[in-house]
């Protein structure tokens, strides 16, 4: 397949929190046209094995190359973490972007103390991802990493605020941030956690710096397609949503990521 500045760019998530990689994206590259695949049928992915989620991965990157994309950009910490590697061998010559590494350049561009709380769903922690990333880039800092199991289905609920949410944040995140010695920076590992961040800020305070990958991912994202000459000079088609599961809940739960309405999204199998 020949690559062409006009074709689309494709996204994918085990659900919905990758839309926060997509509005990012659509911010920076508006003349773009984009493909949304969420795999709301399987979520979470954070719970399982590592060959169950490049399986998963893998199907869904395979379903985005049927839309002739010219770049894949995994919007899932999850599952960049266990199968970016696979996916670029599997998709060529098509550029795959991840959010990790951009997300943690990000942390320790910030980061003061050389201290980075990392949080995340439990295969990203558990796979290292991030730690290994900021170890590479800054071998000097400090990390402490939490799986926090719980956020992914707040966010996907729409429980973004309230009593309850902040105590689980309380629970997940309060020993970290309660001395003096504590990092000056948060980096949050998965796609859905920028959501919570008024919950989590009570929890963290108001000095701690909060990074998200979604800019950082899109910023990577615009360099490797220059790179490649394949920069959009106008939008060709209209953005494009598909799910594995319940388009209408999917629609519904997008919106409070994209920040405005969500028509139309397609049901897909993979």
């Amino acid at each position: 397949m020949t690559l062409s500045a006009s074709l689309p760019i494709g996204l994918f998530d085990s659900g919905v929190g990758g839309l926060t990689v997509f509005k990012a994206v659509r911010d920076l590259l508006p003349r773009e046209t984009l493909v949304y695949l969420g795999d709301t049928a399987r979520v979470p992915y954070g719970v399982k094995s590592k060959d169950t989620i490049v399986k998963y991965t893998l199907g869904a990157a395979e379903k985005l190359r049927e839309q002739n994309i010219k770049a894949l950009i995994i919007a899932c910490n999850t599952a960049t973490s266990a199968a970016l590697p696979t996916l670029r061998e599997y998709l060529g010559s098509i550029p795959v972007i991840g959010v990790i590494d951009p997300g943690a350049e990000a942390a320790v561009r910030v980061s003061e103390n050389k201290k980075i709380a990392v949080i995340g769903t439990e295969a990203t922690i558990r796979a290292k991802a991030y730690q290994k990333a900021i170890a590479r880039i800054s071998p000097g800092t400090r990390v402490v990493s939490r799986a926090c199991t719980l956020f992914v289905p707040l966010a996907e609920e729409g429980w973004l605020s309230g009593e309850a949410t902040e105590k689980i944040c309380e629970k997940y995140l309060g020993d970290i941030f309660a001395d003096a010695d504590a990092p000056d920076t948060l980096l949050l590992g998965c796609t859905h956690f920028p959501l919570l961040i008024p919950a989590l800020r009570k929890v963290v305070g108001e000095k701690v710096k909060i990074v998200d990958s979604a800019k950082a991912t899109a910023l990577r994202a615009r360099d490797a397609l220059e790179a490649a000459n394949l920069l959009a000079w106008e939008k060709s088609a209209p953005d494009r949503f598909f799910t594995t599961d319940n388009p209408e809940r999917f629609a519904r739960t997008g919106k409070l990521f994209l920040e405005g309405k969500l028509d139309e999204v397609e049901l897909i199998d993979i």
